[in-house]
């Protein structure tokens, strides 16, 4: 039977992943601005009219809004923490003292920090997550050892024999066992070259995996790419206080491997857009780890944390990853970019997000089954 958490439930738990992953990103931007003396005039959690807040001592409005899909700090004589806006009439009118906590007068180098710190926080929370995961638990480091082959896989087909050690998978080093499956996974269907060693000589095999359709308790439906391998007696290490970092900088850099191969699979047609989720899809499977205890919602929420970094470090316009794109060129050629092209690109940059947004909200709806309801309603 599907289960299936309640609407007040679901509500909730999105607004306790969203909310503070959103507090956490721009609370980056506001230490790194007032690191470099910027003044920050508002810091708002969601977007459109405001449902309370207050002002601290510094001048700065803490509001939370109506709608929770993002938030922004604004700096004193700038619209964001991001902005590449020219300097005003109004601006240059300032007294010096004020205009020397204004984010544009800061040197570019200042104002790269200022925007990379929200995505680079996201990060950072996501590593200190899997520190405190690690040092609880101990991290899985299964050698990667062919113990069991199924008959019929992907990996008998191939030639993969037990005893074998895969040292490489689709260009990947394999370190321990664990990292097979985090390859392969994404990669329904698709034909990945395999290192193996055995009896001390490397081999080259071609693997073509298995695709498992899977349905999980609350009937979610997803491909999962299958080798068809087993390991010997799994592992699990104790991680040493000063190999924490060290480990979940590895995790987190494998989880955004993962982001970056999957995207490069959409782009180039060999996965469905259709397995692209936005905000109702993110409030759904909130709701859904909810139910299944505190452990499983905090690592969900640390992957949602490192979705957020890693998209807002995409070069599309308006998001961080577009404006430091912006810097970086500026430092290249020494000048600001013309004010007209910047124009041009923020408002393309804008279309493409609302665009996306829409397409995004459509895929969900169609997840959920509306348009079938609704054509049956209709019919």
């Amino acid at each position: 039977m599907i289960e299936t958490p309640g609407i007040l439930l679901t509500v909730v738990a999105f607004l306790l992943v969203i909310g503070p992953l959103i507090f956490i990103h721009e609370l980056g931007h506001y230490f790194a601005g007032r690191a470099f003396g910027v003044k920050a005039e508002a810091f708002s959690i969601g977007f459109g009219r405001e449902l309370f807040g207050w002002t601290d001592k510094r001048g700065t409005r803490w509001r939370v809004a109506a709608l929770p899909l993002g938030g922004y700090v604004r700096f004193a004589g700038d619209m964001n923490p991001a902005s590449a806006h020219t300097p005003t009439a109004e601006w240059l009118a300032l007294p010096a003292e004020e205009r020397n906590k204004t984010f544009q007068a800061k040197p570019l180098w200042q104002r790269f920090i200022i925007v990379a710190a929200g995505p680079l926080t996201n990060f950072l929370f996501a590593i200190l997550v899997f520190m405190a995961v690690f040092a609880v638990h101990g991290q899985a480091r299964t050698p990667a050892m062919v113990s069991v082959v199924e008959a019929g896989s992907a990996a008998a087909k191939a030639g993969i024999q037990p005893g074998d050690r895969i040292t490489m998978v689709a260009g990947q080093t394999i370190e321990r066992f664990e990292d097979i499956p985090q390859i392969v996974s994404i990669r329904p269907g698709e034909t990945l070259k395999l290192d193996v060693v055995r009896d001390g000589q490397q081999r080259a095999l071609n693997a073509t995996i298995g695709v498992q359709v899977e349905r999980d308790r609350f009937g979610n439906e997803f491909r999962r790419g299958l080798l068809g391998i087993r390991p010997g007696q799994p592992v699990w290490v104790d991680v040493p206080f000063w190999q924490l970092p060290g480990a979940a900088v590895g995790q987190t850099a494998t989880i955004v491997r993962m982001m970056v191969d999957t995207l490069g699979q959409i782009i180039t047609g060999r996965r469905s857009v259709s397995e692209l989720g936005g905000p109702l899809k993110i409030a759904q499977i909130s709701g859904q780890q909810a139910t299944l205890g505190w452990f499983d919602f905090v690592i969900f929420m640390t992957m949602i944390s490192i979705n957020l970094g890693f998209i807002n470090l995409l070069p599309i316009p308006l998001l961080d990853g577009g404006h430091l794109l912006f810097y970086t060129l500026e430092g290249i050629v020494r000048r600001p970019l013309n004010p007209a092209v910047q124009e041009w690109a923020f408002r393309t940059g804008l279309a493409v997000l609302l665009a996306f947004m829409i397409f995004v909200t459509v895929n969900d709806l169609t997840s959920f089954g509306v348009w079938q309801s609704l054509a049956g309603l209709i019919g």
